[in-house]
């Protein structure tokens, strides 16, 4: 068993840094496939990633941890940056996020979703991908939402600011100074 209760859900998950990102993800989840999507265009990451069905609460936190876990050498490799921040929108919405690698990791957030769904997600659930994801890949991780109402909105927003953070991350500093 894992922290919270919640039982082992078996996972395949692949990631490469590439020129254009792309994804192929399997979650159970069509919405957190998606944002999984927009955050691997965001990184110019290429990520395979499936999980076994469960709850989606298992499904979700799988996916997280096993992201996380993937994302862990290229943030640690030779010459990787090991931090990055962005700020991108979707539609109305536009948000940040700002990460290094850590020994304390931990996720920061002004988002509050209380009571909303998103496509069947509920905001605590996409809480907790994101923590899953920094404690796996060794984060502090902090976002910000500075505008936006339509919270499917502000989720694909997050999600490409996160992505192009860990895709600065991955890759060295700019101009080669870390």
């Amino acid at each position: 068993m894992y922290p919270h209760g919640v039982a082992q859900t078996h996972t395949g998950v692949r990631v490469e840094l590439v020129p254009e990102g792309a994804a192929s993800v399997t979650t159970g989840l069509p919405v957190l496939d998606h944002l999984v999507g927009e955050l691997a265009r965001s990184a110019g990451l290429r990520i395979s990633l499936e999980v076994a069905p469960g709850s989606a609460e298992e499904e979700v936190a799988a996916a997280g941890r096993a992201l996380g876990g993937a994302l862990n050498g290229p943030l640690r490799a030779d010459g990787a940056a090991g931090r990055g921040w962005a700020f991108l929108p979707a539609d109305e919405a536009l948000a940040g996020a700002v990460l290094e690698i850590s020994e304390h990791p931990l996720v920061a957030s002004n988002v509050d979703f209380s009571g909303q769904l998103v496509g069947g997600l509920a905001s605590d659930v996409v809480a907790r991908f994101l923590h899953e994801l920094a404690s796996a890949a060794g984060l502090n991780v902090h976002v910000r939402v500075l505008e936006g109402k339509d919270p499917e909105h502000v989720l694909r927003a997050i999600f490409k600011a996160l992505g192009a953070a860990l895709g600065q991350a991955c890759r060295p500093a700019y101009g080669g100074v870390e």
